[in-house]
């Protein structure tokens, strides 16, 4: 039975008593009509009501108060280790600082890959070294090929001129050859007509004549023959070079298809552009094997953390895995507690606070009890049930 059962067994509570009177009171009855008994009801059950939140709230309270304290507690645990063990504690704290700080690093910078690109690149990561190598390779032999081509073009190009000129030159000594034959026909007829009608002497014109004519004759044939020969052979060396650049040219296609079907394999323009690729992403799955290892790493450093604040009596080591700075700067683990001091402090007033309005709440209602001594039996069958229901505590 509670702290209302006790009070109305007392024989004394008949007994008449000063008015209730306190300047901080948070109940009054102007208005309040006791002999209704709707009214009279509701007041004591918005007592009631008090009583039950106020309490509520103190538990509450006190469980935050008790945390608080504990911090405060392993503070003080903390604080008295040997400096071997204080030791041992900072250097597992500063190790976890550098793998947090590292990871921190990792989660904050900008990486120059997309997830996408970084997981197409991983995919091919056993290919693409040798497929670099293969793109740079004929890539330098595009350009070799392209040179050949340039050179045999331009070889053709003069080979051409060449025997454009050779026929030029053969065109030309038939002419000469015509031309020289016609000269000395004429000559040999103009000769013929001083010999017999004239009766001239005309022998030493024939000779001159002929003997002209031939030279004449002989050198046109001999540049012909010689423009002819080297016609001939020109035709051939043409023949030749235009097979080496059908052949040229066929490598030059099957070097650009190669070279199309790896660059759509490795998802890139040219060469230069999968090898920056490629730089990028064997940097970037190095900071992610880093970043891996310094996850696992923090997770090792915490759980040593954790089992060496166990072994030193402290309530709860997992708040301090955020507590970090406190434990390696003195000024930190200072402010800590006075901020937890403070906490403590604004704590004490709300549970003290609380309680005095469930006092409050608590006398008010027996203050009622003596004041209208008729309904003390109801008032008590109200109290009873209400705590019966509501689960109060004495107070």
């Amino acid at each position: 039975m509670g702290f209302f059962s006790k009070f109305f067994k007392n024989k004394k509570i008949w007994e008449e008593s000063d008015t209730y009177e306190d300047e901080e009171v948070v109940y009054t009855r102007d208005g309040i009509d006791f002999h209704d008994q709707t009214q009279r009801t509701r007041y004591i059950a918005e007592c009631l009501e008090q009583i039950r939140e106020g309490s509520h709230e103190m538990e509450v309270l006190k469980g935050e108060y008790d945390r608080v304290t504990s911090y405060l507690k392993d503070m003080e645990e903390i604080e008295a280790l040997p400096d071997s063990e204080r030791s041992e504690l900072n250097a597992v704290a500063r190790q976890l600082v550098t793998y947090e700080e590292d990871i921190e690093k990792f989660r904050t910078r900008s990486s120059p890959l997309t997830d996408e690109q970084f997981a197409s690149l991983r995919r091919r990561e056993k290919e693409i070294p040798s497929g670099l190598e293969k793109i740079k390779e004929n890539e330098r032999m595009a350009i070799l090929i392209r040179k050949d081509l340039r050179r045999l073009d331009g070889e053709r190009k003069a080979l051409a001129f060449r025997e454009n000129e050779l026929n030029e030159t053969m065109e030309n000594m038939r002419g000469m050859a015509v031309i020289f034959s016609v000269a000395a026909a004429a000559l040999l007829i103009i000769l013929a007509v001083m010999q017999f009608a004239f009766g001239m002497e005309v022998y030493i014109g024939y000779f001159l004549t002929i003997a002209s004519c031939a030279i004449a004759i002989t050198v046109v044939c001999v540049r012909f023959i010689d423009a002819n020969h080297e016609l001939e052979r020109s035709s051939g060396g043409m023949g030749k070079l235009i097979q080496l650049q059908n052949t040229v040219k066929i490598r030059y296609v099957n070097n650009r298809n190669l070279l199309s079907y790896l660059y759509i394999k490795f998802d890139c323009k040219n060469g230069r552009e999968l090898e920056e690729l490629w730089s990028m992403y064997s940097k970037e799955a190095e900071d992610r094997r880093q970043f891996s290892e310094n996850s696992s790493g923090a997770e090792l450093a915490r759980e040593d953390l954790i089992r060496f604040m166990r072994r030193h009596r402290i309530s709860d080591p997992l708040r301090w895995i955020d507590q970090i700075p406190a434990l390696l700067d003195k000024r930190e683990m200072v402010e800590l507690r006075h901020g937890y001091i403070l906490r403590r402090q604004a704590l004490r007033e709300q549970i003290e606070y609380n309680n005095d309005l469930a006092k409050k709440a608590k006398d008010e209602i027996t203050s009622v009890a003596k004041a209208y001594p008729m309904y003390a039996a109801e008032i008590l069958e109200m109290t009873e049930r209400f705590e019966t229901e509501g689960s109060l505590q004495d107070y």
